[in-house]
């Protein structure tokens, strides 16, 4: 999704792309609920929670989004994968969860890879990495307020409700940046939004299912997954940084892994 956005930002602006990626994902997830009789999701016992999710997922993707427009997605998503470490660190006090010595060890595996990977990126630095590091902030915020309300509310809530807010707000924003998009553009634009829509279902169904510390250091997998897209569509280059990080970065989730078979 994120590297279809960097190929739409060439010709559209930020907002606007981020505006369709909220906005389709909440009219598929209105079209699928109404035709399968599913109105109970749009009912929440934690509304200002939502509401909050809501806020953070929309801080999240807007600065990601301008950020994308001066670093590479890679980049990007490296920095943004600090949050799941923010959240390991945060998982014991804010939610009670356990955290052994082995969830720390893969956290700084993780940290590690992560590091290495962006080590390029570091030589001159750029508004984009402190905008990305703004957003990872929020993103480790919002990972914190998914578990705990998904002690109270559905996956399928708060699938909608992690939708519907940015796309209010960013409807009241994205008049004043429209550029009208061609018919290729809005299928690119409809099929972000299916993406966002099946990425979030999945990402709240998780961590339903399994504390917030263990599915932390598996979250930074992402990071390769990024820079194999952005490789094959937007040109960037893998080099010894990446292969170095990427491996740190698995190792810390099967470290993890082998630690939860073991207990």
């Amino acid at each position: 999704m994120d590297s279809i956005a960097k190929i739409l930002m060439q010709d559209l602006p930020p907002l606007q792309v981020t505006w369709a990626r909220f906005f389709f994902h909440t009219l598929i997830m209105v079209i699928l609920f109404a035709a399968t009789g599913q109105k109970q999701v749009f009912q929440t016992r934690a509304p200002r929670t939502q509401l909050v999710r809501g806020l953070c997922m929309a801080g999240v993707n807007s600065t990601l989004y301008i950020a994308l427009m001066s670093i590479s997605l890679a980049e990007a998503t490296a920095i943004m994968y600090l949050a799941p470490i923010i959240v390991t660190l945060l998982a014991g006090t804010l939610l009670g969860e356990r955290i052994t010595r082995q969830h720390l060890i893969a956290v700084v595996l993780g940290f590690l890879g992560v590091l290495i990977i962006i080590r390029p990126g570091f030589g001159q630095f750029q508004p984009g990495l402190l905008l990305t590091l703004f957003a990872a902030t929020v993103l480790a915020l919002y990972f914190l307020l998914t578990r705990k309300v998904s002690a109270v509310d559905s996956n399928r809530t708060s699938l909608f409700y992690s939708a519907v807010v940015g796309a209010v707000l960013l409807s009241l924003i994205v008049p004043f940046v429209w550029i009208a998009p061609t018919p290729m553009q809005w299928l690119t634009l409809i099929f972000m939004g299916l993406l966002g829509a099946s990425g979030h279902f999945l990402f709240i169904e998780a961590y339903r299912l399994q504390p917030a510390a263990e599915l932390s250091p598996w979250l930074n997998a992402q990071v390769v997954a990024a820079t194999v897209f952005s490789v094959i569509w937007l040109g960037d280059s893998l080099d010894i940084f990446f292969l170095a990080g990427a491996t740190l970065i698995i190792g810390a989730g099967l470290l993890l892994w082998w630690q939860t078979r073991r207990l």
